[in-house]
């Protein structure tokens, strides 16, 4: 078998794939800024062009102290939000002085067939602090999907509103339990407002 090299190392100078290369890439979609937002809702854009979306957090900062940041999705292009859902969590986290870590699933912040916003920071609350915001990227699988339920996955990280300070590493996953297709997903906090922070959506090709 024959073993091909290639002299010039410049990206710039790769004109096509081989056959067994993926060329999958990311599409950016839409981009929301929050300003003392209520809610960061994408209301186009989700549909069957892509089999998989995927919301990049960055530095979701919130107004009020010690809340949680949350999503639900609608199937009504968002006139409403809250499509039953079953979830699971667990999560990790190392003090700043590096006196307590933790790492277990979280039996409290999983949802069982509920309509509730679900929560994305597992193991203690967001800080309102300047140095405290939330930080991750969440992947929803073939919304528009009429034959299956819509399957998500998360994983983030933040410093919680603690005085001891705590760098969490939450991972929460679940599925959307209906085979009508998802066209719209909303983001809040649980109290509050978002003081700032952006929200990137991306469509995976």
């Amino acid at each position: 078998m024959a073993i091909i090299t290639a002299n010039n190392q410049s990206m710039t100078a790769i004109t096509s794939l081989p056959s067994g290369v993926s060329a999958k890439s990311m599409i950016l979609l839409a981009t929301e800024t929050a300003s003392d937002s209520a809610t960061v809702s994408f209301t186009s854009g989700i549909d069957s062009t892509y089999k998989e979306y995927v919301f990049k957090f960055i530095n979701m900062h919130p107004a009020t102290d010690a809340v949680n940041f949350q999503f639900q999705a609608s199937t009504n292009t968002g006139s409403s939000y809250g499509v039953t859902n079953t979830s699971t969590a667990f999560t990790a986290y190392h003090q700043e002085n590096g006196a307590d870590t933790h790492f277990a699933y979280d039996t409290g912040a999983d949802e069982a067939q509920t309509t509730n916003f679900i929560r994305l920071n597992i193991g203690s609350n967001i800080g309102n602090g300047n140095d405290e915001s939330f930080s991750g990227h969440l992947h929803l699988y073939n919304p528009s999907s009429t034959t299956f339920v819509k399957h998500w996955m998360c994983t983030g990280n933040f410093h919680d509103s603690s005085s001891t300070a705590f760098s969490v590493n939450p991972r929460t996953a679940g599925y959307f339990n209906t085979t009508t297709a998802i066209d719209a997903i909303q983001f809040k906090m649980h109290s509050g407002n978002i003081d700032a922070g952006t929200i990137k959506m991306y469509g995976v090709a």
